[in-house]
């Protein structure tokens, strides 16, 4: 909305936030608490499976424009009830070029592209 002029730059809302890395996870998921002080418009609500097996629905907001180092990505995000643990999911993860590193059990940027996100862009071939 600053790049059309539909908005000032101090308007924008900031937050820091502390995400589990959850590569189980497909999207970026933030809790009630967040999207109220962002106040990220509902876009629509998805249904999603949770670690117990349970189907529940969800309302899904966006755009968030996500920001680690020297990587962004802006990406809708799935709102969890109340002050649940934000995850940060495998989608945007790909998408900004992170990996995990399990020893360390830290989220960092992919070292054999250091200074821009790579993405793997494959064919399909189709078999008949």
């Amino acid at each position: 909305m600053v790049r059309r002029h539909l908005m000032d730059e101090d308007e924008v809302k900031r937050m820091t936030i502390r995400f589990l890395v959850d590569s189980g996870a497909c999207n970026l998921c933030i809790n009630e608490v967040i999207q109220q002080q962002l106040q990220l418009p509902v876009v629509e609500k998805r249904k999603a499976q949770m670690a117990n097996g349970s189907i529940e629905e969800f309302d899904v907001v966006g755009n968030v424009e996500v920001r680690f180092k020297n990587r962004a990505t802006s990406c809708r995000a799935m709102v969890l009830p109340g002050d649940a643990e934000p995850l940060f999911g495998a989608i945007p993860m790909e998408d900004m070029d992170l990996i995990i590193h399990p020893l360390k059990e830290e989220l960092m940027v992919n070292p054999e592209h250091p200074f821009f996100a790579q993405m793997v862009l494959k064919a399909v071939t189709l078999i008949n």
